[in-house]
């Protein structure tokens, strides 16, 4: 394993096995730990890294199922758990019961990690474990208030105190091996509706409905955002010429599955941006 001495610009190598192996001692220090897993490629490298070192009795990885979890993710957990032998457990959030949470303001995230955390530190007591969350450096700098709640509540994010930012973490990824080290950076459903618009059960099965169809057409990366009977999409740039070319299909799918106009956006895929849309209104009026 590569010193710190190893990191410099003409040595990637060197910078993933230094960055690995802050990982490993933070992981090490921390010991026994409940991983809040969604499958990106941050908490991934977390479950992995934790369950190669500590081993799988002392790591235990749990995914909240609720309706803002789209189907597709659920099923991407279950699997690569299964395939890298982790300790895995589905576990059933209410988010959808918390009248704070439905309301839909700026702190909708720290509600629902609020629901998550009252059903991990359970099973962290039982395992005499500590919630561990992929939480990397670039989080920091984005309003995302659910950091606050699961801090709030004991949670520790090891690629922080690793001093990992996205990008580490997925050269770190691809290092070792995993699947995981490109996958698309996601987000729960509700994030798809603009601060404001109440969360519901209809509207997150809406859209859902509407990403898996255009999963289905070939397009990985993506957000469907919700605007009452309107759809707008969001691809990456370089999908955007093959969206305008079979936009009958497109028409149809996210018609199909509830509404009524559909646009395509052509700025582009852009991960969090109604968060900082009204983060910003919200600057301009004070």
């Amino acid at each position: 394993m590569a010193s710190a001495s190893a990191e410099t610009p003409d040595d990637p190598a060197g910078l993933e096995n230094s960055a690995l192996a802050r990982l490993q001692a933070v992981v090490e220090r921390i010991g026994r730990v409940v991983v809040a897993f969604s499958g990106g490629a941050d908490s991934a490298l977390v479950a992995a890294v934790a369950t190669r070192l500590l081993g799988a009795g002392q790591v235990l990885c749990a995914t909240a199922v609720s309706p803002s979890l789209a189907p597709e993710d659920l099923a991407h957990c279950s699997r690569i758990a299964d395939e890298w032998g982790l300790r895995w457990v589905a576990v059933k959030t209410n988010e959808l019961d918390d009248p704070d949470y439905v309301r839909n303001d700026l702190d909708r995230c720290y509600h629902c990690k609020r629901e998550l955390m009252d059903v991990l530190v359970p099973l962290a007591e039982t395992e005499r474990a500590t919630v561990v969350l992929g939480v990397n450096l670039d989080d920091l700098n984005d309003h995302r208030p659910g950091q606050k709640a699961s801090a709030e509540r004991g949670a520790v994010f090891p690629l922080v105190q690793a001093g990992l930012d996205k990008a580490t973490v997925r050269n770190v990824s691809q290092a070792l091996g995993l699947s995981t080290w490109d996958r698309p950076a996601a987000a729960c459903l509700a994030s798809r509706l603009p601060h404001g618009t109440p969360v519901t059960l209809g509207i997150l099965d809406r859209v859902a409905s509407a990403e898996s169809s255009l999963r289905r057409l070939g397009f990985d990366a993506l957000r469907v955002r919700h605007y009452g009977d309107l759809a707008r999409i969001e691809l990456p740039l370089e999908d955007l010429d093959r969206a305008v070319y079979i936009r009958d299909q497109i028409v149809a799918a996210v018609r199909a599955a509830g509404y009524r106009y559909v646009t395509l956006d052509l700025e582009g895929l852009r991960s969090g941006n109604l968060s900082r849309a009204a983060a910003d209104s919200t600057e301009v009026r004070r």
